[in-house]
């Protein structure tokens, strides 16, 4: 760094000067460049004081007294978080109370991202809405729905069915608000050939993607904000058919016709891990925070837990026939369904189910075997369950004696084929995919049915 010196002059001495050019500095009171004496010259400032006036600082700069450290940035977003916690508990409930409140939500909050959250609200339910139930449909999916999704926050909704187009629903009024088709950016000749429809979805916690496997065996990645592609996904060898996200991060699980699980990072856009051990294709995942997937393996009676970091994993068989949907309650405790018509509840620590309940959906009249039971939902670390089949009604259950007795609560009466349960995240509401037809096959048909999104509100204790 070099710095110019006021008062001094590089190169050769000035020439001295004529007699006229003296006179003009006489008139003008000021002295000839080069007669200043050594006293009167500026003092040159080191580069410390160079440094450190804050007028030699371009605009928009800062001294190094005004720079955060780390650990004054922790401190300064804490208190940010307190205090929007605090402002929102305020809205809900008087200033005196307002301490415990926050203490409350961060304990809860903290067990939740451990995975040892436990609220018991069934018995705060004390029945559905009838007048206020919403049959959703959209022109694009006059097909049977196979699929939905919601985000984490609740805002919107994601629908797929037998068509090549997932619609995006506001569930503050529950009305659509755009469009996927999976067939954008295909030449005529190719759609001709190609066959493809929504079977699951997914979509990261915090919204920024959407997973979409649509019947091939590919991985279809989706921006939810505007609905653009941002990826492909490319590693099973047969059609894709179930997908899980993992909480607070952007990794997610896929399960194939191939019988493999793949662990994907959205960031990178890669595969992270294979994992066998299936015998039969895989027909569903679920995912909580841990770094662990839970899968159903169809044919094969089994449910497998992958520990992904410890490259391990826990086999659990009980179910007599196809093992259909799976679902984690917390992260001890998971749910799951088959064609035997059965509910399943397990701890992660026993390899038999824990309490189990038989003909959950009673028996179809034709032929006198157990009703399918299609599409299972939890509510996260709570003790309520949904489970749907093709016996005309939505059933909702709540887990008592420890994980080992079912109690139905209510019966919600839906026509057609429940082929996809979720809970809303504050449990005020249900939301339903109804089809015709089964979301995997076309072996049966309830004409009677309607293939829309069905929401339905509950009624609960205040």
């Amino acid at each position: 760094m070099s710095f110019f010196i006021r008062g001094k002059t590089g190169g050769k001495p000035p020439s001295k000067p004529d007699k006229k050019s003296q006179k003009n500095f006489v008139k003008s009171d000021k002295k000839p460049p080069g007669k200043r004496k050594f006293e009167e010259d500026e003092e040159i400032e080191s580069d410390d004081e160079i440094l450190g006036n804050d007028q030699d600082f371009p605009a928009g700069g800062s001294s190094d007294d005004e720079v955060e450290t780390p650990q004054e940035k922790r401190l300064r977003l804490a208190k940010k978080y307190l205090e929007e916690i605090e402002e929102e508990e305020k809205r809900r409930a008087d200033e005196t109370n307002s301490i415990a409140n926050v203490d409350k939500r961060l304990t809860n909050e903290y067990l939740d991202s451990v995975g040892k959250l436990r609220r018991f609200v069934a018995n705060t339910y004390l029945g559905f809405q009838e007048d206020g139930i919403r049959m959703l449909k959209h022109k694009s999916q006059k097909s049977p729905m196979t699929c939905l999704c919601l985000s984490k926050d609740g805002k919107w909704a994601f629908s797929g069915s037998k068509s090549t187009v997932i619609v995006k629903w506001d569930t503050q009024n529950w009305k659509p608000v755009g469009v996927i088709n999976l067939l954008d950016g295909v030449n005529q000749e190719a759609k001709k050939k190609i066959k493809v429809h929504a079977v699951c979805l997914t979509m990261t916690s915090d919204g920024k993607y959407l997973a979409v496997a649509d019947a091939s065996s590919v991985i279809k990645i989706f921006s939810p904000e505007t609905l653009k592609s941002v990826g492909v996904l490319r590693g099973h060898r047969k059609p894709v058919t179930a997908l899980a996200a993992r909480r607070d991060s952007h990794e997610i699980y896929s399960g194939s016709e191939d019988r493999t699980v793949i662990v994907w990072s959205l960031d990178e856009m890669s595969k992270i891990e294979i994992m066998f051990g299936h015998q039969a294709g895989v027909t569903d995942l679920d995912a909580l925070t841990r770094d662990r997937a839970i899968s159903a393996g169809g044919n094969d009676c089994s449910i497998r837990i992958w520990k992904v970091s410890e490259e391990s994993q826990l086999v659990y068989n009980g179910h007599s026939g196809n093992i259909d949907s799976v679902r984690l309650i917390n992260e001890e405790n998971f749910l799951s369904s088959g064609d035997d018509g059965s509910l399943c509840v397990w701890s992660t620590m026993k390899k038999k189910p824990l309490g189990v309940q038989q003909l959950a959906h009673g028996t179809c009249p034709e032929n006198g075997e157990a009703n399918w039971i299609s599409a299972i939902a939890t509510l996260t670390n709570t003790d309520l369950a949904a489970s749907g089949s093709c016996d005309g009604c939505i059933r909702v259950w709540k887990f008592e004696s420890h994980f080992r007795k079912f109690t139905q609560i209510m019966e919600i009466p839906t026509l057609g084929f429940i082929n996809a349960l979720e809970f809303s995240p504050d449990g005020e509401h249900l939301v339903a995919a109804v089809g015709q037809e089964h979301r995997l096959g076309r072996w049966f048909k309830k004409p009677q049915g309607k293939n829309c999104i069905v929401v339905i509100p509950f009624r609960r204790k205040s």
